[in-house]
Protein backbone atom coordinates (compact mmCIF):
# COMPACT_ATOMS: atom_id res chain seq x y z
CA UNK A 1 0.00 0.00 0.00
CA UNK A 2 1.30 3.51 -0.90
CA UNK A 3 1.98 6.44 1.94
CA UNK A 4 -0.71 8.71 1.88
CA UNK A 5 0.66 10.55 4.14
CA UNK A 6 1.33 14.10 2.68
CA UNK A 7 3.62 16.84 4.71
CA UNK A 8 4.05 20.51 4.78
CA UNK A 9 7.26 22.13 6.19
CA UNK A 10 5.12 25.10 7.14
CA UNK A 11 2.99 22.92 9.51
CA UNK A 12 5.81 21.29 11.30
CA UNK A 13 7.12 25.08 12.11
CA UNK A 14 4.06 26.74 13.42
CA UNK A 15 2.10 23.31 15.09
CA UNK A 16 4.04 23.87 18.24
CA UNK A 17 3.22 27.46 18.99
CA UNK A 18 -0.15 27.26 17.56
CA UNK A 19 -0.81 24.34 20.12
CA UNK A 20 0.58 26.61 23.37
CA UNK A 21 -2.86 28.95 21.81
CA UNK A 22 -5.05 26.30 21.80
CA UNK A 23 -3.86 24.65 25.30
CA UNK A 24 -5.47 28.21 26.69
CA UNK A 25 -8.33 28.46 24.98
CA UNK A 26 -10.05 25.29 23.92
CA UNK A 27 -12.36 23.82 26.49
CA UNK A 28 -10.85 20.60 28.44
CA UNK A 29 -13.09 18.30 26.80
CA UNK A 30 -15.43 17.93 23.78
CA UNK A 31 -15.36 18.00 19.85
CA UNK A 32 -12.95 20.49 18.03
CA UNK A 33 -13.84 20.57 14.45
CA UNK A 34 -10.80 21.27 12.52
CA UNK A 35 -11.61 23.42 8.48
CA UNK A 36 -9.41 22.82 6.07
CA UNK A 37 -6.77 20.26 7.41
CA UNK A 38 -4.69 19.83 4.82
CA UNK A 39 -2.08 17.61 5.53
CA UNK A 40 -3.59 16.36 9.19
CA UNK A 41 -0.01 17.11 10.56
CA UNK A 42 -2.12 19.83 12.95
CA UNK A 43 -4.52 17.67 13.60
CA UNK A 44 -2.82 14.42 15.01
CA UNK A 45 -0.03 17.18 16.77
CA UNK A 46 -3.50 18.57 18.74
CA UNK A 47 -4.88 15.51 19.75
CA UNK A 48 -1.87 13.92 21.09
CA UNK A 49 -1.00 16.78 22.95
CA UNK A 50 -4.83 17.18 23.74
CA UNK A 51 -6.03 13.78 24.46
CA UNK A 52 -9.31 14.76 26.29
CA UNK A 53 -10.56 16.12 23.40
CA UNK A 54 -11.74 14.87 20.32
CA UNK A 55 -10.93 16.35 17.01
CA UNK A 56 -12.96 15.90 13.94
CA UNK A 57 -10.77 17.05 10.85
CA UNK A 58 -12.26 17.70 7.47
CA UNK A 59 -11.03 19.00 3.81
CA UNK A 60 -12.73 19.18 0.50
CA UNK A 61 -9.68 17.64 -0.85
CA UNK A 62 -9.44 13.68 -1.37
CA UNK A 63 -5.92 13.37 -0.68
CA UNK A 64 -5.50 15.67 1.75
CA UNK A 65 -8.27 13.42 3.36
CA UNK A 66 -6.50 10.47 2.86
CA UNK A 67 -3.52 12.10 4.49
CA UNK A 68 -5.28 12.75 7.61
CA UNK A 69 -6.33 9.36 8.23
CA UNK A 70 -2.64 8.00 7.42
CA UNK A 71 -1.45 10.32 10.01
CA UNK A 72 -4.34 9.52 12.71
CA UNK A 73 -3.68 5.92 11.85
CA UNK A 74 0.22 5.88 12.13
CA UNK A 75 -0.07 7.59 15.46
CA UNK A 76 -2.74 5.59 17.04
CA UNK A 77 -5.06 8.28 17.80
CA UNK A 78 -8.59 7.34 19.02
CA UNK A 79 -9.53 11.22 19.81
CA UNK A 80 -9.71 11.85 15.55
CA UNK A 81 -12.35 11.10 13.85
CA UNK A 82 -12.21 10.09 10.22
CA UNK A 83 -12.10 13.19 7.42
CA UNK A 84 -14.84 14.76 6.09
CA UNK A 85 -15.29 16.29 3.00
CA UNK A 86 -16.64 19.81 4.17
CA UNK A 87 -15.97 22.81 2.07
CA UNK A 88 -16.19 26.04 4.19
CA UNK A 89 -17.64 27.90 1.38
CA UNK A 90 -21.03 25.22 1.08
CA UNK A 91 -24.41 26.27 3.15
CA UNK A 92 -24.67 22.20 4.47
CA UNK A 93 -22.14 21.27 6.21
CA UNK A 94 -21.78 17.24 7.47
CA UNK A 95 -21.25 17.95 10.92
CA UNK A 96 -23.68 18.94 13.99
CA UNK A 97 -22.79 20.97 17.22
CA UNK A 98 -19.21 21.62 18.11
CA UNK A 99 -17.43 22.63 21.29
CA UNK A 100 -14.75 24.65 19.53
CA UNK A 101 -13.84 25.37 15.84
CA UNK A 102 -10.31 25.65 14.60
CA UNK A 103 -9.14 26.71 10.90
CA UNK A 104 -5.63 26.91 9.89
CA UNK A 105 -3.85 29.05 6.83
CA UNK A 106 -7.56 28.70 4.55
CA UNK A 107 -8.89 32.15 4.48
CA UNK A 108 -5.86 33.57 2.46
CA UNK A 109 -5.88 30.84 -0.02
CA UNK A 110 -9.56 30.68 -0.51
CA UNK A 111 -12.15 33.40 -1.86
CA UNK A 112 -13.82 35.55 0.56
CA UNK A 113 -16.99 33.04 0.22
CA UNK A 114 -15.05 30.43 2.49
CA UNK A 115 -14.54 32.70 5.12
CA UNK A 116 -18.40 34.09 5.01
CA UNK A 117 -19.35 30.27 5.10
CA UNK A 118 -16.67 29.66 8.16
CA UNK A 119 -18.16 32.25 9.94
CA UNK A 120 -21.63 30.96 9.34
CA UNK A 121 -20.90 27.32 9.83
CA UNK A 122 -18.85 27.96 12.95
CA UNK A 123 -21.69 30.39 14.58
CA UNK A 124 -24.29 27.87 13.77
CA UNK A 125 -22.60 24.83 15.46
CA UNK A 126 -20.33 26.34 18.55
CA UNK A 127 -22.21 26.36 22.35
CA UNK A 128 -22.02 30.42 23.94
CA UNK A 129 -18.76 30.66 24.96
CA UNK A 130 -17.31 28.29 22.47
CA UNK A 131 -14.05 29.36 20.46
CA UNK A 132 -13.25 29.60 16.70
CA UNK A 133 -9.20 30.04 16.28
CA UNK A 134 -8.15 31.11 13.15
CA UNK A 135 -3.83 30.98 12.39
CA UNK A 136 -2.69 32.93 9.37
CA UNK A 137 -1.40 36.16 7.57
CA UNK A 138 -3.49 38.96 7.73
CA UNK A 139 -3.36 42.72 6.61
CA UNK A 140 -4.40 45.44 9.90
CA UNK A 141 -5.79 49.10 10.02
CA UNK A 142 -2.63 50.93 11.30
CA UNK A 143 -0.20 48.03 11.69
CA UNK A 144 2.48 47.88 8.89
CA UNK A 145 2.07 44.97 7.20
CA UNK A 146 5.68 43.17 6.83
CA UNK A 147 7.75 42.99 3.77
CA UNK A 148 7.74 38.73 3.40
CA UNK A 149 3.54 39.72 4.11
CA UNK A 150 3.16 41.99 0.90
CA UNK A 151 5.21 39.31 -1.37
CA UNK A 152 3.33 36.70 0.01
CA UNK A 153 0.17 38.33 -0.99
CA UNK A 154 1.23 39.22 -4.33
CA UNK A 155 1.95 35.76 -5.39
CA UNK A 156 -1.54 34.46 -3.90
CA UNK A 157 -3.09 37.08 -6.19
CA UNK A 158 -0.98 36.22 -8.78
CA UNK A 159 -2.07 32.54 -8.60
CA UNK A 160 -5.52 33.59 -7.80
CA UNK A 161 -7.04 36.52 -8.07
CA UNK A 162 -9.82 35.32 -5.86
CA UNK A 163 -6.91 34.98 -2.79
CA UNK A 164 -4.86 37.26 -0.89
CA UNK A 165 -4.25 38.44 2.33
CA UNK A 166 -7.55 39.46 4.14
CA UNK A 167 -8.08 42.56 6.60
CA UNK A 168 -8.78 41.29 10.15
CA UNK A 169 -11.25 43.92 10.68
CA UNK A 170 -13.17 42.60 7.50
CA UNK A 171 -13.23 39.16 8.95
CA UNK A 172 -14.20 40.15 12.33
CA UNK A 173 -17.12 42.43 11.06
CA UNK A 174 -18.08 38.85 9.08
CA UNK A 175 -17.58 36.51 12.70
CA UNK A 176 -19.82 39.11 14.20
CA UNK A 177 -22.92 39.41 11.78
CA UNK A 178 -22.41 35.26 13.01
CA UNK A 179 -22.66 35.80 16.74
CA UNK A 180 -18.60 35.45 16.99
CA UNK A 181 -16.75 38.68 18.89
CA UNK A 182 -13.15 39.02 18.52
CA UNK A 183 -11.45 37.96 22.34
CA UNK A 184 -7.65 37.95 20.92
CA UNK A 185 -5.09 38.69 18.99
CA UNK A 186 -1.90 36.92 19.53
CA UNK A 187 1.63 37.60 17.75
CA UNK A 188 2.73 34.44 15.87
CA UNK A 189 6.05 33.47 14.10
CA UNK A 190 6.95 34.52 10.72
CA UNK A 191 4.76 37.54 10.96
CA UNK A 192 1.19 35.09 11.30
CA UNK A 193 -1.72 35.67 14.25
CA UNK A 194 -3.54 33.81 16.03
CA UNK A 195 -7.04 35.05 16.58
CA UNK A 196 -9.67 33.55 18.98
CA UNK A 197 -13.19 34.03 18.26
CA UNK A 198 -16.04 33.59 20.90
CA UNK A 199 -20.03 32.90 20.04
CA UNK A 200 -22.05 35.35 22.16
CA UNK A 201 -24.98 34.42 23.52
Amino acid sequence: MPDSRLSAPSALRNRGPILDVLREVLPAAGLVLEIASGSGEHVVHFARNLPDLSFQPTDPAPDARASVAAHAAAEGLANVRPPLALDAAAPDWPVGDVDATVCINMIHISPWASTQGLMAGAGARLPAGGPLVLYGPYVRDGIETAPSNLAFDASLKARNPAFGLRRLEDVAAEAARHGLALEQIVEMPANNLAVVFRKTG
